[in-house]
């Protein structure tokens, strides 16, 4: 075996391998035996028809299938007999079959970049307190309120703020009708902003059997591609009209409430444990984000494109999958793939080079996935989707699944690790804006509540 290692570019490289003809050649004549006892030609009996036809008529496909497996048995002991070591699956760029009767196949392939491993204990990463007032525990109870009150029909009165109104709507786009902006028998909650503060002030003073037209401004920043930056009309007919009939919140709305609470205060209580849960999960989230973002500000270097081209892949059929559930596509929501490339690469590129950094400190810090490591992640997804443990492991079977979800759980281990060596400090200044932010963040988590329930 011939090798020859070309440098492209940093972290690529170009590999010609060259197989000698008495390597190639048994390898060429095991494939025509074998094709020489299968193969049935008119005017041959089986097992009788001539190399020199068989060759005529089979040759693309016995040197192609031939040349995939001297490329599969050789392309391994190559790349370790020149301690190369590849971050991806190579990309075959050429195979010939020689005059001399040797085989020539080039890989080039992507490496692991090699840079020096610089702090990562001990990082001082900001952390906020975790703190549920009473006035966020109160809005919860306000949500609990609306949620478990009866609806009761408004009478002949037109809508006004917090009635759940029903209704007909068709939007329209410089006058064509939009199929995606169609509902029949809709509830919408007045107040709520789920369908645009503007859409639902529109509905006020309405009355049950109208239907009005009136024009939306939708913001570039939108978070539906389909409306952002457009101007729609809509048609809408009101159908009905709601009000909610609210109870006293008191020992007796507790008791409605669960049958594990006989007072308020106990269900106060246990609203500020949900709520401090809730926070606390999403502050070890925040650090985490926290924490990347300082290993990758220490950490500068280049990563293997072919990587972060997987990355944006996997990215971008991500997307792909949340357009399908909510029945959309991709053209429809005016973007392409080649789009969503360009908006992912950085992310990609800051994720590859995220990971490259946390397994060379699992290798510094011989942190590895243990037995009850992957135990713990089996429970946790059985769990999560009410699944027996035994069902879980019959999934993970298949090697493709399984090292995806190692990965997970080894950085999930690295970052745990990561998290307890950090000095946490206070923010250092706790802004009006933050806690503007926190309280807005419980209103609407107690408003999309409310919606569902409706």
């Amino acid at each position: 075996m011939d090798i020859k290692v070309e440098e492209i570019s940093a972290l690529t490289k170009k590999i010609t391998v060259t197989l000698p003809n008495e390597t190639v050649q048994p390898k060429l004549d095991k494939a025509y035996e074998k094709l020489k006892k299968e193969v049935k030609l008119k005017g041959f009996r089986r097992g009788k028809v001539p190399r020199s036809i068989i060759v005529k008529h089979y040759k693309p496909q016995v040197e192609g299938e031939t040349g995939e497996k001297l490329v599969q048995d050789n392309y391994f002991d190559a790349v370790e007999k020149e301690g190369i070591d590849p971050v991806t699956h190579p990309e075959i760029k050429e195979v010939n079959y020689n005059e001399d009767g040797s085989f020539t196949f080039v890989a080039e392939v992507d490496i692991r970049p090699e840079f020096d491993l610089g702090q990562y204990a001990g990082l001082e990463i900001e952390k906020d307190d975790i703190l549920v007032t009473d006035e966020e525990i109160q809005l919860e109870l306000e949500s609990m309120q609306k949620r478990m009150a009866p609806l009761a029909s408004a009478g002949d009165r037109p809508v006004q703020a917090e009635d759940i109104v029903v209704v007909d709507f068709q939007g329209y786009h410089e006058g064509n009708a939009m199929p995606q902006v169609k509902q029949d028998d809709y509830s919408v909650e007045v107040g709520s902003g789920n369908m645009g503060h503007e859409f639902e002030e529109k509905l006020v003073g309405m009355n049950k059997g109208e239907e009005k037209s009136h024009e939306v401004d939708f913001p570039e920043n939108h978070p539906n591609p389909i409306l952002k930056g457009k101007k729609i009309e809509f048609k809408v007919i009101v159908k009905d009209i709601k009000e909610r009939v609210l109870a006293e919140i008191d020992d007796e709305f507790a008791k409605d409430a669960g049958e594990e609470f006989n007072t308020l205060d106990e269900l106060k209580a246990s609203i500020n444990e949900r709520l401090t849960k809730q926070r606390e999960q999403r502050e070890e989230g925040a650090t985490t984000d926290r924490i990347m973002q300082k290993l990758l500000e220490i950490h500068e270097f280049e990563v293997p494109n072919r990587l972060v081209a997987f990355e944006i892949e996997q990215m971008i059929k991500q997307t792909e999958q949340q357009f399908e559930q909510a029945g959309m596509s991709l053209e429809a929501a005016g973007l392409s793939r080649e789009t969503l490339a360009e908006q992912n690469a950085e992310v990609a590129a800051k994720r590859v080079r995220g990971d490259f950094i946390l397994k060379k400190i699992a290798e510094k810090e011989e942190i590895k996935v243990q037995d009850e490591d992957m135990e713990r992640g089996f429970q946790r997804i059985g769990d999560m989707y009410n699944m027996p443990v035994a069902q879980v492991k019959e999934f993970f079977k298949n090697r493709d699944d399984l090292l995806p979800f190692m990965n997970e759980l080894l950085n999930e281990k690295i970052l745990a690790f990561l998290r307890e060596k950090s000095v946490f400090v206070k923010p250092a200044k706790e802004t009006e804006e933050k806690q503007q932010e926190e309280k807005e963040e419980v209103a609407e988590s107690a408003d999309n509540a409310d919606t569902s329930e409706s």
